[in-house]
């Protein structure tokens, strides 16, 4: 999500699309009048909070952070509380870490701006100090004190853990294509072990990591910071969290972009399924581009994307029978599943293409490193072993914020024509992996609902026409939704639109948070 470049766009990229593979989360593909009606029925607007903040959340309110100098140069780093549970604030609390970098000036100050790069899981201070603090334009870092927290269970906010090192590894080699009982029974076992290790880990905040607490724990954080409205830019999942924010607090909702958007109305076999027709989008463009060179892994000039599908789908077939070596230091070899992340990865930016047939080309030749370099980075594993707690917190919000994709091995089965046609290249590992919420701890606690946050200021809903995490529809579905909304729309490849290249849409998007001009309502930008 957003514009670092290459391997760093694609680690962060990383976040949202965990949400569709290993949650009932996101997905892709054209929208179902059925699944549009049912989350009509099921979830109205979320109701707005009262004005007043209640007696018992004043202590939060009224914290003063206390400062300090952060390892990165620049940037001050402080914590705050905030309830575990809102219902019972005097259960306890949770931490929460928060960075800034205060406005460079000149021009007068307009007040924080808070960002996150999405997932759920993905590091908003991490995302800070490494792109949006120094890589946002000048012009908006000069006016806004750049600001980040990490949500709840996220990396330095008490970061939910389920998995050490190496089982994290076995987890990612999980085959998630069985082709027997057998290899279904591993499928579910290893699921269940993701789960129990998560429940283990964190029995209380496991039930308090929704996208509503931490929409919440954003409007202690805009009081603590001393701002009378959010000003916002959230990206991919950060969307949701921002429409939620806006749906809660519509009153203090200042200027907030949401660039790559969901659509909070639909149920998580519905976002998993149009996700997953989003992914073959983006691999349609990706397979067009390749079929233009000598050099394509995918069969060479000329081969079409349908071809192209069929060979990528045959190196699959091949990788579960024979995985191939990588010269990693643990000994990992390339399996079918950490090929497909390795594949998903690159999808997320036009700009890795060259990177992925390159991996693709190396592994033709018995050298599977590129992929399994191209997976780790989705999965933020370090050279040492480590995981970052990306893929935990993504499992912890997605299967908490709606209820589960499907219940069973044997829904799975129902749904893979469905997810087929979605994709013929990615549908039945994308469906598979969509099983996962089925065996969690916790009960979600979340449904489907259309996002309308009437009385709120104008928000900008951005759009990309072939994004692959959060297809295009879903932005014009959310515009639709939210009563103030004006729909942005870039022409393009690659995930979310802001500060990836394009003049028109960076230059729309400054003005309104520069000078508060929203843009009209369905611009158009190359």
């Amino acid at each position: 999500m957003h514009t670092r470049r290459t391997t760093r766009r694609i680690r962060t990229a990383a976040c949202l699309l965990a949400a569709a593979l290993l949650v009932s989360g996101c997905s892709a593909g054209s929208t179902s009048s059925t699944a549009s009606s049912a989350a009509e029925e099921k979830g109205a607007a979320p109701t707005a909070l009262p004005r007043s903040t209640p007696a018992a959340l004043m202590p939060y309110y009224e914290q003063k952070p206390s400062w300090r100098d952060c390892k990165v140069p620049g940037f001050q780093c402080a914590t705050v509380k905030a309830p575990l549970d809102y219902d019972a604030p005097s259960a306890g609390d949770v931490r929460l870490a928060l960075a800034r970098k205060k406005a460079t000036g000149p021009g007068k100050r307009l007040g924080s701006l808070l960002v996150n790069p999405g997932g759920p899981g993905g590091s908003a201070v991490g995302y800070l100090q490494a792109y949006a603090g120094i890589g946002y334009p000048a012009e908006v870092r000069a006016r806004y004190d750049m600001v980040a927290v990490d949500p709840r269970g996220v990396a330095r906010s008490e970061p939910v853990e389920c998995l050490d090192g190496p089982g994290m590894d076995a987890y990612t080699r999980t085959d998630v294509t069985p082709d027997d009982a057998r290899e279904t029974d591993a499928l579910v076992a290893a699921y269940r072990k993701f789960a129990e290790g998560c429940g283990a880990d964190a029995p209380k905040l496991l039930r308090h990591v929704s996208t509503v607490e931490a929409a919440r724990d954003m409007d202690i954080v805009r009081a603590v910071l001393g701002d009378k409205k959010l000003n916002y830019v959230g990206a991919s999942y950060g969307t949701f969290l921002g429409a939620t924010y806006a749906g809660l607090f519509p009153s203090r909702t200042g200027r907030l972009v949401l660039d790559g958007a969901m659509d909070p109305s639909l149920p998580a076999r519905q976002l998993n399924l149009e996700q997953t027709a989003g992914f073959e989008t983006a691999f349609t463009a990706f397979a067009k581009d390749c079929g233009r060179r000598d050099d394509c892994p995918l069969g060479g000039r000329g081969t079409g994307p349908g071809q192209a599908g069929k060979n990528l789908k045959a190196f699959f077939a091949d990788l579960d029978a024979r995985p191939l070596p990588t010269g990693d230091a643990d000994g990992r070899r390339l399996t079918e599943s950490l090929a497909t992340i390795g594949v998903i990865a690159a999808m997320y930016d036009e700009g890795a293409w060259q990177r992925l047939r390159e991996a693709l080309t190396a592994a033709k030749q018995n050298d599977g490193a590129g992929l399994l370099a191209l997976a780790d980075s989705y999965y933020e594993r370090d050279a040492d072993g480590g995981y970052a707690n990306l893929m935990f917190a993504n499992a912890a919000v997605n299967c908490l914020d709606l209820p589960a994709a499907f219940d069973s091995p044997d829904e799975v089965r129902a749904a893979l024509p469905d997810f087929e046609k979605a994709s013929p290249v990615f549908g039945e590992g994308f469906a598979w992996m969509a099983l996962n919420c089925a065996y969690w701890p916790v009960r979600a606690t979340g449904e489907p609902q259309r996002i309308e946050a009437e009385g709120a200021a104008p928000i900008v809903v951005v759009g990309t026409t072939r994004d692959p995490a959060t297809p295009y529809r879903w932005a014009e579905a959310l515009a639709d939704q939210l009563s103030s909304a004006r729909l942005l729309t870039r022409e393009g490849d690659g995930h979310t639109a802001y500060g990836r290249g394009s003049a028109c849409i960076d230059s729309t998007i400054n003005a309104y948070l520069l000078r508060g001009t929203p843009p009209a309502d369905g611009k158009r930008c190359s």
